[in-house]
């Protein structure tokens, strides 16, 4: 099965008032993984995604959708 995640990291984040950075060091990670989330040149870990999802105060399919191709 072929396909991308999709992700609305960007939006959420920008609802919120959060820098890369400012996401990034409450979720563990550095500024370069958010980068590449939000790019979809990275799929997070379920344990990542669920800890984004927590951020945000919604659900990991809030947050992620996956795209079949």
């Amino acid at each position: 099965m072929t396909g991308q995640l999709e992700t609305k990291i960007r939006e959420y984040r920008a609802k919120l008032g959060l820098s890369q950075e400012e996401l990034a060091e409450r979720v563990g990670v550095r500024r370069e993984t958010i980068i590449h989330l939000e790019n979809g040149r990275y799929n997070p870990s379920l344990r990542l995604a669920m800890e984004i999802a927590e951020v945000f105060g919604v659900t990991v399919e809030e947050i992620f959708r996956f795209r079949k191709e």
